[in-house]
């Protein structure tokens, strides 16, 4: 196993992609806390990594609140004894045009998307140094390249791309790796509730033709979060079936 004695931290892990990280890193050996807004959700991630035979953890906290963070930060040294990995996965949208978002929805995603992940890396980062190791993972989205009404959550998950760029540069010297991924359309609760016709046209205009499974995503955070990625600091490797590269106007032809 990749994490064999290795411990984690995932915020937003209660469902979706943060859900399906903590359990990855689970099965790789990783002893894991569960973070998220929603301590039921989190305790049932929790329940299900204790299932694997591993320490499983969950914690209530909203990482928009710089003490919650912080009390995040030394129950999960107490209990877990050290933290070697934190991956940085809450987050939140409010989609709208330019005009349509009101000051509450910008800083409502800026604050949980960019700022909890500052926030985070900030509490955790002075442990890391400390013992001279440690892993962090930003989740951004392919989003961050533009989305039409998605001002917003594209600026936001721009910012969490150069955050890791700036973490990255500072923390290596100090045995951290700062990495970042970013999914593109993943199949998780909230893509379900997309409106079957924009889903559709999503997938037409993506060149692998279908939408992203949580374990696809999971597998290159796996990777940042292991030691097989010990030289990579301050990357951005996106998720997305090939939508940063270009979008497809039209279904293709079958050869």
């Amino acid at each position: 196993m990749r994490l064999a004695n290795k411990t984690a931290v995932i915020t937003g892990a209660g469902r979706g992609l943060g859900e399906a990280f903590a359990m990855k890193l689970a099965q790789e050996g990783a002893d894991v806390l569960a973070s998220d807004i929603d301590l039921g959700a989190a305790e049932r991630v929790a329940d299900a990594i204790s299932g694997l035979g591993r320490k499983g953890l969950a914690f209530q906290a909203d990482v928009r609140n710089k003490q919650g963070v912080q009390a995040m930060a030394a129950y999960a040294i107490q209990e877990l004894g050290k933290v070697d990995i934190l991956v940085n996965n809450a987050g939140t949208f409010r989609d709208n045009l330019l005009e349509n978002i009101s000051e509450e929805d910008w800083d409502l995603v800026l604050d949980t998307n960019l700022k909890g992940a500052f926030l985070c890396s900030q509490a955790f980062a002075p442990h890391m140094k400390a013992r001279r190791y440690g892993k962090i993972v930003n989740i951004s989205s392919r989003a961050f390249m533009g989305n039409v009404g998605q001002a917003n959550y594209s600026a936001s998950k721009g910012g969490v791309v150069s955050l890791t760029r700036t973490l990255g540069l500072e923390l290596a010297r100090y045995g951290i790796n700062v990495n970042c991924v970013a999914p593109g359309l993943i199949d998780t609760d909230l893509t379900r509730r997309m409106k079957q016709e924009i889903k559709e046209l999503m997938v037409v205009s993506t060149p692998i033709q279908r939408i992203g499974q949580p374990e696809e995503v999971a597998n290159a955070v796996l990777f940042f979060a292991s030691d097989e990625a010990s030289f990579v600091v301050g990357q951005t490797l996106l998720v997305c079936g090939g939508r940063s590269v270009g979008m497809l106007l039209a279904k293709p032809k079958k050869a």
